[in-house]
């Protein structure tokens, strides 16, 4: 009997732990990122796949089309601030570039209406 309740305890840690995206960019400097236009533009081709990409440019792609359809339900406290801090800054700033990210992950608007409202924190 010991032997299952702890598989199940296990279980339901690795099923916890498994649920957030790694935290190793987490302390990501963006507004560095978002002031400086030539990194800000690297990050951006990165993203729409017309560019080479950093490792954490490589990584918050993999995650992207995932974040979008959940309101990034897997996101850690710091990167929920990351991408609201982010997608306002371009969805105000970089308006076409906006529209490109949009088109790229989200080509039916699906889910247009409820990522805004991700973004501007009313989810």
């Amino acid at each position: 009997m010991y032997f299952p309740c702890c598989l199940v305890c296990l279980l339901c840690v690795a099923l916890v732990t498994g649920q957030k995206y790694s935290s190793k960019y987490d302390n990501i400097d963006v507004d560095s990122i978002l002031s400086n236009k030539r990194v800000l533009n690297n990050y951006i081709k990165c993203i729409l796949d017309q560019g080479p990409c950093t490792p954490d440019g490589r990584e918050f792609r993999a995650h992207i089309p995932e974040a979008i359809t959940t309101n990034c339900s897997k996101c850690t406290d710091a990167q929920v601030n990351i991408i609201r801090k982010t997608s306002s800054f371009i969805m105000k700033d970089r308006p076409q570039d906006w529209e490109k990210i949009r088109i790229k992950f989200d080509p039916d608007g699906k889910y247009k209406d409820s990522f805004t409202k991700f973004v501007n924190g009313n989810n």
